[in-house]
């Protein structure tokens, strides 16, 4: 399994927000559309993030109160896997 996750925001808005919170935390992360396979919508935002980072990323988001969609790892073969943290 690859070592990148992603986390789903509804907005690119709040995406950017995550973004400034994990930057703060020097936690590094790199803004995307999110795959379309994994929303509801047809759009949406994430960050890609090393799994490694991932509790890290959690908290820091939960600790600003900022909502946050869903978490997914990244296989090897490109599917994703849904986790919760």
């Amino acid at each position: 399994m690859k070592n990148e996750w992603l986390i789903t925001f509804r907005s690119v808005t709040y995406a950017q927000r995550g973004e400034r919170i994990l930057q703060r935390g020097k936690i590094p992360c790199r803004l995307q559309r999110t795959p379309k396979h994994l929303t509801e919508r047809g759009c949406g935002y994430c960050l890609q993030i090393r799994g490694l980072d991932a509790p890290e990323a959690v908290m820091a988001l939960r600790r600003e109160r900022l909502d946050y969609g869903k978490l997914y790892a990244l296989k090897e073969d490109g599917s994703t896997e849904e986790r919760v943290l």
